[in-house]
């Protein structure tokens, strides 16, 4: 398999902004085991899809808010994007910002709380947060990560 074998055309047009009020009428795409076609469908569908001896997967993961804004030192701006928690004072993130924060660095966020630059792993930056709380703090200041192609404000 090779990477692609999933590239194809999506009009813009096509990616919703916003989820629908009903989420039961989310578009559905059933692949016949049959004979390979293709048919549109409605998630509300499924039920009528599904055989005896079929297999259901469930992902309930959630997506957390996990973006912050914040200003370096200096007072250039910087995003915060937490990519794991390590326990309740550190965190792996990716960071952006015009200029690289340095090690040691540190940076303010809106409520006036500081993270610590702790250092760097591969891609991330290892951020502290010295008073702990990391997930509360996320619950309360962090907004939602939207993927590139949704050209929207988070609702966080």
């Amino acid at each position: 398999m090779k990477r692609s074998d999933f590239h194809f055309d999506l009009p813009p047009e096509l990616i919703a902004q916003h989820p629908l009020a009903q989420r039961s009428d989310s578009r559905l795409l059933q692949l016949s085991p049959a004979d390979g076609r293709l048919a549109d469908r409605r998630f509300h569908q499924l039920p009528d899809l599904l055989r005896a001896g079929d297999l259901l997967v469930f992902n309930d993961t959630r997506v957390i808010p996990a973006r912050l804004h914040g200003r370096k030192e200096t007072g250039g701006r910087v995003e915060i994007l937490v990519e794991r928690l390590l326990n309740d004072r550190e965190c792996l993130a990716q960071v952006r910002a015009s200029k690289s924060p340095r090690t040691g660095g540190r940076i303010e966020l809106e409520d006036g709380s500081a993270v610590e630059v702790l250092g760097r792993e591969d891609a991330f930056f290892r951020l502290g947060f010295p008073g702990g709380g990391l997930s509360e703090k996320l619950q309360s200041l962090g907004h939602m990560p939207l993927p590139p192609y949704i050209e929207r404000e988070d609702t966080g």
